[in-house]
């Protein structure tokens, strides 16, 4: 025993020798720069608007252990200014403006395309303003990638629209919002960004608004792009990206530059085992302009929802096959051409919707809005 104490001894003095010992007072684990202060010359940043639409991004809720049932009536919600004043970093990186584009807190109505629609036209009048280098807007995350996708396709300006949301609310332990809305406003007055379209932000990585999609009902990770993924990330030095969309889309597209006051009606059918073709027929009956059916594997629908098609399509109705796989493109087949089925491509069911709606304020051709479907 004596002998293994001498030896324990002999090792502890070794790696006092060999490890040199910390000054008093000194840190054991490295510190990160601070953030950078803000240009003398406040010309030198660029303008940045935040339009807030709602969402969990402009909740509050107590205690601050509650991500999930928070908001409500009675429940004072966050409005733009708070932002500003409760994270002081935005102005290191952008002059702000706010705008708040909600809907009245008493309307009885949830969210409707209307306000994507009226938003859409508010954005490309503050885009026009040469002092607007690029917009954020921040949205509920579980209609976000639909709100940003139709201003991909509406919205003809080149400079940089960034969508943003959180997973939990802005008062919240470990909120998700606060650097989220950061990231984006860097996003959103980067050169790089402009371009490229309406883009998505959220724990710092970048995708484009077609290919975004939420895939988590509570993770802060939950938006993906499927298929394609991530074009860039907001990361702590820089905004870097990687590639660029090929889509078209803002400046290239063809529904851009007008105001829509409405869009025509078009709804989704989901293809399941002995799914009937009675819903399909209802949503006719209703006076609907297309479906988009929701198939099973590569876009299949049921035999049953196929002789409903036919109806509706006999009446004028224009219909696209998406896959419920969520993965992977419906393509163009011999089958589904003879069937004068429109193959969705990759987009999900709620995406292809709208760019159908689209579609169709300009035709009822199969043809012409197969070519829609294969360039959007």
């Amino acid at each position: 025993m004596k002998r293994l104490s001498l030896m324990a001894a002999a090792l502890s003095a070794s790696l006092l020798c060999t490890v040199p010992l910390l000054p008093a007072g000194a840190a054991e684990i490295p510190t990160y720069a601070p953030l950078p202060p803000a240009p003398a010359d406040a010309a030198a940043l660029p303008t940045v608007v935040i339009l807030s639409m709602g969402g969990t991004i402009a909740s509050r809720g107590t205690p601050r252990l509650n991500v999930a049932n928070y908001g409500g009536k009675g429940v004072p919600r966050v409005d733009p200014q708070d932002w500003l004043a409760d994270e002081p970093e935005l102005a290191t990186v952008a002059n702000i403006r706010l705008e708040d584009g909600r809907p009245p807190v008493d309307r009885a109505s949830g969210e409707t395309q209307g306000d994507d629609l009226r938003v859409a036209a508010r954005l490309r009048v503050l885009l026009r303003d040469p002092a607007v280098d690029g917009v954020v807007v921040t949205h509920g995350t579980n209609t976000l990638a639909e709100s940003a996708y139709i201003m991909n396709l509406i919205v003809d300006s080149p400079k940089p629209v960034v969508f943003v949301g959180s997973q939990r609310p802005w008062t919240a332990l470990s909120g998700d919002g606060p650097r989220n809305l950061y990231d984006a406003v860097r996003v959103a007055g980067s050169k790089d960004a402009a371009g490229k379209g309406v883009l998505h932000c959220m724990n710092q990585v970048i995708t484009p608004a077609r290919d975004v999609s939420k895939t988590s009902a509570y993770r802060v990770q939950t938006f993906k792009g499927i298929d394609v993924g991530a074009i860039g990330y907001a990361d702590p030095d820089q905004v870097k990206f990687y590639r660029a969309p090929l889509r078209r889309h803002t400046t290239q597209s063809e529904f851009a530059g007008r105001d829509y006051a409405d869009l025509p009606r078009v709804e989704i059918a989901y293809a399941y085992r002995d799914a009937p073709g009675y819903l399909i027929d209802a949503m006719v009956a209703h006076g609907v302009k297309g479906i988009v059916v929701d198939g099973t594997g590569a876009g299949s629908p049921t035999t049953s929802q196929t002789d409903a098609i036919k109806r509706a399509q006999a009446k004028g109705v224009v219909v696209v096959a998406t896959a419920r796989t969520h993965g992977g493109r419906v393509q163009d087949t011999p089958r589904r051409r003879e069937a004068h089925i429109v193959p969705g491509d990759n987009l999900l069911p709620e995406k292809a919707r709208i760019l159908l709606q689209l579609a169709l304020t300009r035709t009822t051709d199969v043809a012409v809005i197969q070519r829609i479907f294969d360039e959007y």
